[in-house]
């Protein structure tokens, strides 16, 4: 039984028919990847054909004394490929294992660009060699591979590279004739399971057929035989690896199939959360043409439309053992789709509006109420926008309509059917004694006679804070989103806040990110300070993470600002005097020719409310970039700082306690990246409604 677990054997690992600049096996040497000064060395074994790093071991220390040192430091392996120029898409392949504990990241490194683009990453040991696939998307720029080993503290810990392989065209293209079997895998079960035929060896069957790629007994293909199975409880799966960016395209695909009444041919998508859905399966009229054409390979053709990461499945059930058998071969991808009546991929922009100029592709129905869109200046008593905590949002309330209640309906723009959706939106809610009427989201069918469905409706008492809520829903027609607001009696009602709104394709879950870790310079606080960290030298305390109001009332934010309900960085200031500060470092950043961009979020409510800069520090210098006196306002205000250093830098934010223990600051929803800020606008300075 020839299984995917085999990569083990090095010696089977033979280059591609076409790699690119880039790869390697480090059989005698690195190829031009060369590990950065600044971090541990990754080391050459030519014995066992890898390069790796392992964890740090303490010199001149026994067990017992190893064990009263208490943690160590974070062992950190870069390794930088030489530079690439490769402007069409192509596939980086990596077979690697970690051993006992650690991480692995592969990230795309731009000349010029202080940050790195992730575009993979594992957590997850192994006892024998493991292979990975990622997508190199056009670049016109030159670019490094870096790869990022942390081996684990524990003993014996390691990470380990055996192959690099870039390869021309896309991870989901195979042809099957290289041993690693380009990172497809057998879904192994006890049952029924998928095997590697050609290559000239047919031990149990003479009447294998030719491969599709060459035409002859000495290609390679997958296949999948019901003589095998042992019950008919289990599938046989045939997983791609998972893409690492959105994929629209065909998807195209050879296959044979015998003794059609005896199995079910299918392939599926799977997303990360395990959830399958069908994209194409073998009818009657393949059928047919399989016992017309035997020994034939049949193309297929079937539209992909991923906007996160999938894996392709194909599938392969049996209900006896004369089932027949199932092959495939030569799969690929296009990104044009199959046909030109293929639906072109939807944009869900069009359901997004933050208010600021309008009511977008938004309108109301007429009804006793209606929302109105308004604009708060900073204030200390009452709560701006989501947006940039200045601009606009829409409000809806019961005092408008004294004598009687209300029911206000925001109708958003048509989503096509058949299709899973993500709706992200922030409300915020006063006085309401009935939550569960003063907000709710429906979903209306495009036929009128067809009932409305609700999708969403408000559980949670806002305090008068922005909350984000994400809803997946799925339609099965084309459907509008509804906003609806209901208030029975002017005595049971308040005020209702919508802004924000933002609709995508898929689950929430998944499309968070392609990436399950932050982007780098990127950080929300729900998971800890992402790479940003506490200044131990030149501060006097440290910032503090916290969840709701701070302790002292009269001073600092109720919420955060990502969901209402998270995380956020501020300053305490109680026990601090008068004049000491707190600084939080980013991370060591490189130097770039063009400008960098800083956008965040922070609060600084309080009478007593000292000062916020942000600062550039390089060269053993400090500069100040942006600042802050004085209590500013109760809401999130956005702030944009651009600067340029073409040298090592890094950006410290530094918060120093005002004249009162009411002078609290805090900070959110930072985001750091190359390039320009574009299109930020300065907030409105006067107090509207339209």
């Amino acid at each position: 039984m020839l299984l995917f677990y085999l990569l083990t054997f090095a010696a089977t690992i033979q280059a591609q028919n076409q790699l690119l600049p880039g790869s390697c096996n480090f059989e005698s040497n690195t190829c031009g990847y060369t590990s950065d000064a600044d971090f541990t060395s990754w080391e050459l074994h030519k014995d066992g054909r890898f390069v790796a790093v392992d964890a740090a071991i303490p010199e001149d220390q026994d067990d017992e004394k190893s064990a009263d040192t208490g943690p160590q430091k974070e062992t950190i392996g870069i390794l930088l490929s030489p530079a690439l120029e490769q402007g069409e898409w192509s596939c980086l392949r990596l077979v690697y294992q970690i051993s006992g504990s650690g991480s692995l990241t592969v990230l795309q490194r731009t000349e010029g660009k202080s940050f790195d683009k992730p575009l993979w990453s594992s957590q997850e040991p192994s006892d024998s060699w493991v292979i990975s696939s990622m997508d190199l998307q056009n670049n016109t720029e030159p670019y490094r591979v870096v790869v990022e080993g942390k081996p684990g503290g524990s003993p014996g810990s390691s990470v380990a590279v055996f192959e690099i392989h870039i390869s021309p065209g896309y991870c989901l293209d195979c042809d099957f004739e290289e041993s690693h079997l380009c990172g497809y895998s057998n879904q192994w079960n006890a049952n029924v399971n998928w095997f590697v035929g050609g290559g000239g060896g047919q031990l149990l069957h003479n009447d294998m057929p030719n491969d599709h790629t060459y035409n002859n007994k000495t290609g390679h293909f997958m296949y999948v035989d019901s003589i095998y199975a042992k019950t008919f409880k289990e599938v046989a799966k045939l997983m791609s690896p998972m893409t690492m960016v959105p994929m629209y395209g065909c998807l195209s695909f050879q296959y044979q199939r015998s003794e059609e009444r005896g199995n079910l041919f299918s392939v599926f998508t799977r997303d990360r959360l395990g959830q399958y859905q069908e994209m194409w399966r073998a009818g009657p009229e393949n059928q047919s043409e399989w016992s017309r054409t035997l020994g034939e390979w049949i193309p297929v053709q079937v539209d992909l439309k991923a906007p996160y990461s999938v894996q392709v499945v194909f599938e392969v059930a049996f209900n006896s053992p004369r089932g027949g058998r199932v092959a495939v071969d030569d799969i690929s991808f296009s990104p044009e789709f199959c046909s030109t009546d293929s639906e072109p991929t939807f944009d869900p922009s069009i359901a997004n509006c933050d208010f600021e100029s309008g009511f977008c592709h938004y309108s109301q129905d007429q009804g006793m109420g209606s929302w109105r869109r308004v604009s708060v200046k900073p204030n200390i008593f009452r709560n701006g926008d989501h947006t940039t905590g200045a601009g606009s949002f829409l409000l809806v309330h019961s005092q408008l309509n004294p004598n009687s209640g209300y029911v206000t309906r925001l109708v958003g723009p048509t989503l096509p059917g058949n299709m899973k959706f993500c709706l992200r939106f922030f409300f915020s809610l006063r006085g309401f004694n009935q939550t569960d009427r003063a907000l709710g989201v429906y979903l209306q069918p495009q036929q009128k006679s067809s009932s409305q469905e609700k999708i969403w409706t408000q559980g949670e008492k806002s305090r008068g804070i922005w909350i984000g809520a994400d809803v997946t829903f799925q339609t099965l027609q084309p459907s509008k989103v509804v906003f609806v607001s209901t208030c029975r009696s002017f005595w049971d009602c308040g005020s209702v806040a919508l802004d924000d709104i933002s609709v995508s394709l898929g689950d929430c879950e998944l499309t968070a990110g392609m990436l399950s870790s932050p982007l780098p310079g990127h950080c929300d606080f729900e998971k800890g300070l992402c790479g940003y960290t506490q200044d131990k030298k030149n501060d006097d305390a440290d910032w503090e993470l916290r969840r709701g109001p701070t302790p002292t009332s009269y001073t600092g934010p109720r919420g955060d600002h990502t969901t209402g309900l998270g995380y956020y960085l501020h300053m305490e200031a109680s026990p601090l005097l008068h004049g000491q500060r707190v600084q939080l470092l980013s991370s060591i950043l490189r130097g770039s020719r063009g400008p960098q961009c800083l956008r965040f979020f922070y609060q600084m409510y309080g009478s007593g409310t000292g000062q916020l800069n942000i600062l550039l520090s390089k060269d053993g210098e400090v500069a100040l970039l942006w600042q802050r006196t004085g209590e500013q306002s109760m809401a999130w205000l956005r702030a944009t700082v651009e600067y340029q250093s073409d040298s090592q830098h890094q950006i410290v934010f530094e918060a120093i306690r005002g004249s009162s223990v009411r002078s609290d600051i805090a900070i959110d929803d930072i985001v750091l990246e190359s390039g320009p800020c574009t299109g930020e606008q300065s907030p409105p300075d006067v107090s509207s409604a339209e």
